[in-house]
Order: C-alpha cells, then structure tokens, then sequence
C-alpha cells in the first residue's frame, strides 16, 4: 500500500460552505483558500458532517468549528503553509489555478466517467490571451497571472495531465491533486522463496501489487484510463531516464514507451526535474495575496494595519 497525505481541499464547489447555517465557512475571492469564521460560528457542525473527506471538525474546548487554513498568514507574505514547507520528502507542490467559475454547475452534473476531464476542463490556460484580458478585466492582478503561468500544479494536472483529485465523485471539485504512484509488482514465490525480478525494468503496471481498479476508485472517480495514463507515463519517465543516466536500456524500446505514453523526451525531462530536483521556487509560485485591495472593500486600511492578517482580536466565545 502507500500512504496518502490529506489536508483540506479547499474546494471549488466546497460542500462546507453550502452546509454551514451561520455563513460562517466562506471561501476567500482573493486566492480561493476556504475559511471559518470563529466569531460567526454557532457550533452547528453542519460543516463537520457535510465535508466527504472530514477535514473540518468540532473543538469541544471553544465549542467552536475549525479546519486547515492553509496558513494564508503566511501566503500573504509569500512563504509555504508550514506542511508544504517542512515536508522532508519535498512532495507538495503550491501554485495558481485560474478557472472559470462559470463552468463549476456543468462540471459537477456530469456521468463520473466524465469527471476527471470535466475537472480539468474548468482550469483555463494562463498563457492563452484572451484568458488573460479576461482574468485582468474581473480584477485579478498580473502578477498572480504570472504566478498562474509557472504553477507547478498547472503543469501536473492540466498541462502532463500526472495529478486526479482524491474522490472526485464526491463533486466538490477538490483543488488538491495527487499524483499516483509506481508501486512494486506482485511477487512470485516458488521453490526458491519470495521472487520480486522481472525481465522488464520496472515490470508492467497490471502487474503492480496493488490492483489498478482500486487505484481508479481513490483518484479515477472508478475510471481506470486517467490513473493508468498517469502511471504509464510516469513509468516511461522513469525509463527514458535509465536510459539517459545508466544507458543499459534499448533506445529503440524507450523511445516507442514515451510515444505510448503521449511523452516527449523534452518532456520527460522537465517532469523529470520538478519531481526530484526542483528548487523551492520551483515548487511553490506564491503570489502576493493584495490583501490590502481585499481590506479597502470591507474596512479602514489604516485600522488594520500592523496586523498578522488573523483578523480576530479576541478569543472566541463559545456557544451562541
């Protein structure tokens, strides 16, 4: 098995907001990050039951409702939330997605075989110009455009189509990928014990120990053809490397994996280089959050200057 790592999703269509009496879970406009407001929460905990991946929950010592805030205090100051930042393992990866919330509706009233790509379907291409004219016109500012352009999360879920969403039949529109990942193939044991070898590098991947089907049902929406286009290329990333590094492999046989695998080398070695070498400016595109454009529509700039960007003054109270 594998381990997968889950924070909140901080959804598109996010069902803790729509559950939440009091309009105390919100999504903010300036970055999308999904919050809970302490001073308007009422302890419901509509939000606690509605979230299909049960990242929100009670605290039972404020009587108060709370989730993963993303740290945008530190967003709002171009540093990583702090698990994407200690993450030893370097395998969170922060950037922009600009999509059009027009199309979220129709996005979510799919068939689930069509989820996957109705997802990706809502991301617009932050290169294209008319998506530019049209994200400038509704305000959003050219260096979050810029950020949007040297996303990595662009890269892995639109552009080598390598991330799925956890549960995409759970029709939130989760903003949190994964990439799938290359498992050990089942082992044969006969006569002289545990045998894991295979003829080819790698092995194949209906071969892997842990069945593809399954692998569709966490990050395929039950659909196996985005998970095993994920893992093929992947796996022909791995091999066209061997071949550049080691050179024990057949060019020939490399180079038809890659055309299978709807991968260049150019390619190949640009997922290559975010996935094991990447400097952290490679792996995190943080914008300025422009809070202070967000402040000037709601309050007095000046009253809140100097602050953390918490926005709560005293602690909470508990109950109504």
């Amino acid at each position: 098995f594998f381990y997968v790592p889950r924070i909140c999703n901080h959804c598109a269509n996010p069902a803790c907001v729509a559950a939440c009496p009091s309009g105390a879970v919100y999504k903010r406009g300036e970055d999308g990050v999904v919050l809970l407001n302490q001073e308007r929460c009422r302890a419901w905990r509509f939000c606690v039951t509605a979230c299909p991946y049960k990242k929100t929950y009670f605290n039972w010592g404020t009587g108060k409702s709370e989730k993963c805030i993303l740290c945008y205090p530190r967003l709002e100051s171009g540093q990583a939330p702090a698990c994407f930042h200690s993450c030893v393992g370097r395998i969170r990866y922060l950037g922009v997605l600009l999509y059009d919330a027009d199309l979220i509706e129709s996005a979510v009233a799919v068939d689930d075989s069509e989820l996957i790509e109705a997802g990706r379907n809502i991301i617009r291409d932050p290169n294209d110009p008319e998506v530019i004219a049209n994200a400038l016109s509704n305000g959003i500012p050219e260096d979050v455009i810029e950020a949007a352009q040297r996303s990595p999360v662009y890269k892995f879920v639109k552009e080598w189509k390598l991330a799925l969403p956890l549960h995409a039949e759970f029709r939130t529109l989760p903003m949190l990928y994964y990439v799938p990942p290359l498992l050990p193939i089942m082992a044969s044991q006969g006569d002289n014990g545990y045998d894991t070898s295979h003829e080819d590098f790698l092995g194949t991947i209906d071969e892997y120990r842990l069945p593809l089907e399954y692998m569709a049902s966490l990050f395929g929406a039950g659909e196996v053809a985005p998970v095993r286009y994920a893992l093929r290329k992947q796996l022909a990333v791995r091999t066209h490397r061997r071949s550049v590094t080691v050179g024990d492999l057949d060019k020939a046989k490399v180079e038809r994996m890659l055309a299978e695998a709807d991968c260049t080398p150019e390619q190949a070695d640009a997922i290559h280089h975010l996935t094991s070498i990447a400097a952290v400016d490679d792996r995190f595109a943080i914008p300025p959050m422009h809070r202070e454009e967000a402040i000037e529509m709601l309050d007095e700039p000046l009253a809140v200057k100097g602050e953390t960007g918490m926005g709560i003054r005293s602690r909470p109270t508990r109950g109504a």
